[in-house]
């Protein structure tokens, strides 16, 4: 049998789309565009791996477990931090800019703060960051022991900032409904008996003034920073 002088085109069959491969930075890029869209508490294994259009089984080929993706979504954040040289003659000034700079970061990165709750971040620019503060606060002669507990503390102090921020803003508080809170809580302060609460009825304006994010945050800064240099060696 003679075969045909000519042969047709078939039509090319559609070629699957090539999955790019699993790895730990597109589980890190994942998570965090989780955290930035639907907040900390929507995070999980799960639902990244619903992002990634995947089973959770395989992220654990890359990331042990939740609190491992904690602390790589910190790493993740950590990465805009700006270290400079310790300088003794700027050494109080240099530990409000790494302050201001935590908590600008975490600003960033809403409901980050919640990861870093009760945690130690372990990863290598987290670490940089501490090792850079405790360079500054040694260079202001603060006692090791001293060092040591204010590289504990400031995190902390910027942390529980960042977390309160990360709350209200999820509870989509607007600048009207600030005013309403602080207004009833002037009232209540000055609705309370006197013969019993003296100093909270005398001071209800003050404490009920000034509460403003910013400028709360920056009299921590002063008040840490001021406590931190009376206990510099002479």
């Amino acid at each position: 049998m003679n075969q045909s002088p000519w042969q047709p085109i078939s039509p090319e069959k559609p070629a699957r789309p090539v999955r790019e491969p699993l790895s730990r930075d597109r589980i890190v890029d994942a998570a965090m565009s989780v955290l930035l869209d639907q907040g900390y508490e929507a995070v999980s294994m799960r639902k990244v791996a619903q992002v990634l259009n995947t089973g959770p089984a395989s992220l654990y080929a890359h990331v042990a477990n939740k609190k491992e993706l904690d602390q790589l979504m910190l790493e993740r954040a950590a990465e805009g931090l700006e270290l400079e040289e310790p300088d003794p003659e700027r050494w109080q000034e240099q530990l409000k800019d790494s302050m201001r700079q935590m908590l600008k970061m975490m600003r960033a990165y809403p409901g980050v703060a919640r990861a870093a709750i009760g945690q130690v971040p372990l990863g290598e620019r987290a670490l940089q960051s501490s090792e850079n503060m405790l360079g500054i606060l040694k260079a202001g002669k603060l006692p090791d022991q001293v060092a040591a507990f204010a590289v504990d503390l400031i995190p902390l102090f910027v942390t529980a900032t960042a977390f309160e921020e990360s709350v209200q803003r999820a509870d989509e508080w607007s600048e009207a409904d600030v005013a309403e809170f602080v207004g009833g809580l002037r009232r209540f302060f000055d609705g309370l008996p006197p013969e019993k609460f003296p100093m909270m009825v005398a001071l209800a304006g003050a404490l009920t003034s000034g509460a403003g994010g910013d400028e709360r945050f920056e009299f921590g800064v002063q008040v840490i920073v001021a406590g931190l240099a009376s206990l510099a060696e002479k």
